[in-house]
């Protein structure tokens, strides 16, 4: 699909064929997160953050595509830099409202072959969500906190991603991530990232989660 400029819409992008990147629909109503995510924190990081790095890649791949069928000159450096930034931020916020769900679905403790996982690496649940949960507050400025599984080793393992910079892609398939930027939580907890971080645990969907880890074992 190929999505095209529209100066009528605020999403500027619209659905042609698929070449270039959407913003995804969330499987929840903006209200649903609360009181752990706020409706309005909710459709402020979804529809002005999330979509400006939607908005950011396709500017970029038009430019691109543009460039090479002019042959013109083009400062690639800066284009794939800025290209890396808004695209590592579409796929890790993707990933991001999927492993969250309402209080009631969301939240608890996993179960079957996660749980299973967590407990063989980090020996308890309480373990994972305690390194997890500082992983994430220590995260330096902005950035993420991930669960990945290691495609080598096939051991869970949590770690930080320096702002967009999803380089545990290739390797480290992820099956969970939670973000840290100040935008996530602003609205909600001003500066108290740890806050937010400990009602990230009430809304995060273990189905979702163990889902993805069906998908990379079976």
């Amino acid at each position: 699909m190929i999505y095209t400029r529209s100066d009528k819409n605020k999403n500027k992008w619209r659905i042609f064929m698929g070449k270039y990147y959407i913003l995804p629909q969330l499987p929840y109503n903006y209200g649903d997160l609360s009181p752990y995510m706020s409706e309005e924190q909710l459709r402020v990081h979804h529809t002005i953050h999330h979509q400006a790095y939607v908005n950011g890649a396709n500017e970029i791949l038009e430019m691109l595509e543009k460039a090479r069928k002019e042959n013109a000159e083009l400062d690639i450096k800066a284009a794939l830099k800025a290209l890396s930034w808004n695209v590592g931020g579409h796929l890790l916020h993707s990933i991001f409202w999927r492993n969250l769900a309402p209080p009631g679905k969301g939240g608890g403790t996993p179960g079957g072959k996660l749980a299973d996982l967590l407990a063989s690496e980090f020996r308890s649940f309480e373990r994972f969500k305690k390194e997890f949960t500082q992983a994430a507050v220590s995260v330096e400025g902005s950035g993420w906190a991930a669960l990945t599984l290691c495609s080598q080793t096939g051991r869970p393992m949590i770690m930080q991603i320096e702002k967009h910079n999803a380089n545990v892609f290739p390797s480290f398939p992820i099956l969970m991530v939670l973000d840290v930027f100040e935008h996530a939580y602003y609205i909600d907890y001003k500066n108290k990232r740890g806050a937010f971080v400990e009602a990230f645990w009430n809304i995060v969907n273990w189905d979702e989660v163990a889902k993805r880890l069906e998908e990379l074992i079976k």
